[in-house]
């Protein structure tokens, strides 16, 4: 075989491995963004809804990576993190989802959820110099960049909001201020997590698949107290129109089947459509975190970050283009900044991240939301 079959063979490995990370990554996360709009598009309230559900899925899968047959009787692989360091992070990590989803509750709509939330490196920057971390001039630039351009788009949003809400003078409406506001919150907390879990890592290693099973687990828990809303909220999804699934057969084979077999083929199999899509958004999401996992461990901080950034371009994109979402100039502006900003502020961020991919980090969940 020729140097050039040798080289082709050897490649392919890798050529498959970006592949997948690719397609888990926008097909995974841009799906995900179709599947939480299309809900709360009808139930803008079911925020927490969709958090227990994630959680619930993230726990119970991640429990296979944890298991250990010879550890009755949890079956669970001993700790590398004490518990305790964890708990601080599941109630971060709890909070932070709980909020981020309950925001859509306050008139917030998934393209200026994604503008906003793309502008984490906001708190990020100002946690840290509270923190003790210096920052360079370009990080500093980027990050005024990005608030400017947080703002701007913010600001258009609510203008554009407020005459059809004055014409309607639904007055105890939720106000779009306390959704920008809860936003606001969970970036805050999201940079304080983000240094805790740091120098987590920094003491115990790169724990993550710990983090991430003990952060979701540890946290069912805490929707105890909202058992009604989640029964209330998952019965409004149950009551939704339904999307009837039919079996692709051709009507001559459909005729030798037995009558009663007929007539449940050719109705096909109901299902509420809103449930179907609350099951489409726990698929995606967990195929969202395994592909963003899988580039950490691949790759550099920088390229996570930059590739996260053009995720959740295309994100916007599609939540215009399929959901007919159309954004003020001054938001399209503001979103144009932000994404131009923390690109700015990652090429920056490479010059002092030096750490080798076995050392770092990986991604959490948090990240890929």
């Amino acid at each position: 075989m020729g140097l050039a079959g040798r080289i082709f063979i050897e490649t392919i490995p890798q050529f498959l491995t970006v592949g997948v990370m690719l397609g888990l990554i926008f097909g995974g996360c841009c799906s995900n963004v179709f599947a939480l709009e299309a809900i709360v598009k009808v139930e803008p309230a079911s925020g927490t809804l969709l958090t227990f559900v994630q959680f619930l899925f993230v726990a119970v899968t991640g429990y296979v990576s944890q298991f250990d047959s010879t550890r009755p009787p949890f079956f669970l692989r001993p700790n590398r993190v004490p518990i305790r360091r964890w708990l601080v992070n599941i109630v971060l990590f709890f909070g932070i989802n709980l909020l981020n989803n309950h925001a859509f509750s306050y008139d917030i709509s998934v393209p200026v959820h994604i503008i906003l939330r793309s502008g984490g490196s906001i708190t990020t920057i100002v946690a840290g110099s509270l923190y003790g971390k210096k920052y360079s001039r370009i990080q500093v630039t980027a990050v005024v960049l990005l608030t400017i351009g947080v703002i701007t788009a913010a600001w258009s949003d609510a203008q554009t909001k407020q005459p059809a809400t004055e014409s309607s003078h639904e007055t105890s409406a939720p106000s779009f201020s306390t959704g920008l506001a809860i936003l606001f919150v969970a970036q805050a907390l999201s940079a304080a997590m983000g240094l805790y879990t740091e120098e987590t890592y920094k003491q115990y290693g790169p724990q993550w698949k710990e983090n991430l099973f003990y952060s979701h687990l540890l946290s069912l828990p805490l929707f105890l107290p909202f058992t009604k809303s989640l029964v209330r909220q998952f019965m409004r999804l149950v009551d939704s129109p339904p999307l009837v699934l039919r079996v692709p057969i051709d009507q001559a084979s459909l005729t030798n089947l037995p009558e009663g077999w007929q007539q449940a083929v050719a109705a096909g199999v109901s299902i509420p459509s809103q449930v179907t899509y609350l099951v489409l958004n726990v698929l995606t999401q967990y195929a969202c975190i395994r592909g963003v996992n899988l580039l950490a461990a691949k790759s550099s901080a920088l390229t996570v970050t930059i590739v996260l950034n053009i995720r959740k371009l295309v994100s916007l994109l599609l939540s215009i283009w399929l959901f007919g979402n159309r954004l003020a100039t001054g938001t399209l502006v503001g979103a144009v900044v932000v994404f131009s900003a923390g690109g700015l502020y990652s090429l920056d961020s490479k010059k002092k991240d030096k750490k080798p991919a076995a050392t770092r980090p990986k991604a959490d969940s948090s990240r890929a939301r």
